[in-house]
């Protein structure tokens, strides 16, 4: 069994990934009955009280991923042009904590958000204007452009689906919670060919 700060990753009905949730809502969503079915291996069983009319003690086991019944009221976002908030832990994550300028990898507190075109020069603070970068990278491109500073981006920024969202958000995501992810995943993303290089790097 795994420690109890496991996350449980939540879906719709119909599968659609909607968020991460602690044990605590997991077993609340179980108990009242909002959950259809479960997947994945047991995360944990926990222990309630004694049953007053058997003397057996409850158990809620806990899956890696539970379908809650219904749809989430915003699902029609996480399809067609649906654009996640921007964050800067999500953004360095999508960029592997890599410096997009120098292609070096740094701690999360050494990293900064990049403006592509800068804000000065009409940029927008959207994923597809903004990169990774390490502070000394930031400090010398400052409020100029790649070209204009003579520096070469060495990834095209993009905007995450509503499931690669989910999977950026996510921590120590298991085997099992990573392929239901993956499966959301456009066919030619990034991520997904990211994903499947480091699986194939470690088979080796």
């Amino acid at each position: 069994m795994l420690s109890l700060d496991q996350q449980v990753l939540r879906t719709d009905a119909s599968g659609m990934p909607l968020e991460w949730i602690g044990y605590q809502d997991a077993v609340k969503m179980i108990v009242l009955d909002q959950v259809c079915y479960a997947l994945g291996r047991e995360l944990y069983r926990l222990h309630g009280g004694t049953n007053a009319r058997t003397g057996e003690q409850t158990e809620v086991p806990v899956n890696a991923i539970l379908a809650t019944r219904g749809a989430h009221p915003n699902a029609h976002k996480f399809y067609d042009c649906y654009t996640p908030p921007l964050s800067n832990r999500a953004l360095f994550r999508r960029d592997e904590h890599l410096c997009l300028y120098c292609g070096n990898q740094f701690h999360e507190r050494d990293l900064s958000r990049d403006h592509v075109n800068p804000l000065s020069q009409g940029g927008v603070d959207t994923w597809e204007n903004v990169v990774t970068s390490c502070k000394r990278c930031n400090n010398h491109k400052a409020a100029r452009t790649p070209e204009q500073a003579g520096m070469q981006l060495i990834a095209i920024p993009f905007a995450p689906t509503h499931a690669e969202y989910v999977y950026l958000q996510g921590r120590r995501i298991l085997a099992d919670q990573m392929d239901f992810l993956v499966a959301h995943f456009p066919r030619h993303s990034v991520l997904r060919k990211r994903l499947s290089r480091d699986r194939a790097a470690l088979a080796d």
